[in-house]
């Protein structure tokens, strides 16, 4: 799968907006990720107000990027939902890499702004979006065309792999 090698962080958009379609098979396929006991506890904001993304670079320090981009995703985990106590942290990273991964597919690019466990950012998120004591933010994906090119990645390193013992 050629996108697992080309999906790089990518934090300058072209001022083209991003339709709507595209948007939801990005949330389709993160919907698609395998979660502890197929709980599935995440919920997906799509934002592309620009002065919601504005808010949310004010509550994250690292995401002047979203200033430039029409579209951003929230991933958020819903404890309510949780079967296993804690699993919902790794569901909802799949469900990001999935995102990922479908994203680089269409042309698009993101970068992962990560948001939980940083008790600043997930107050700040939950504040502009209202989210229920439950709802917990994890993450945000800005969405756009991509107007910086990174070459293809493969971090293969042997060394880290061990068989039967360290």
């Amino acid at each position: 799968m050629k996108s697992i090698y080309t999906r790089r962080s990518i934090r300058k958009y072209k001022d083209i907006d991003v339709d709507d379609s595209i948007v939801r098979e990005i949330i389709k396929a993160g919907m698609n990720a395998p979660s502890a006991g197929d709980e599935q506890p995440w919920h997906f904001i799509i934002v592309n107000e620009h002065d919601k993304l504005v808010k949310i670079n004010e509550a994250h320090p690292h995401s002047k990027m979203l200033l430039h981009a029409k579209t951003a995703i929230v991933i958020c985990g819903d404890l309510s939902l949780e079967k296993y106590d804690g699993f919902w942290v790794q569901d909802c990273a799949a469900a990001v890499q999935n995102m990922l991964l479908m994203i680089d597919y269409k042309g698009l690019g993101s970068v992962w702004l990560g948001v939980y466990p940083r008790k600043d950012r997930i107050d700040g998120i939950r504040k502009i979006f209202n989210l229920p004591e439950n709802v917990i933010p994890f993450a945000v994906l800005p969405v756009g065309y991509p107007d910086e090119t990174k070459p293809e990645n493969n971090k293969f390193v042997e060394s880290k792999i061990h068989v039967n013992i360290w």
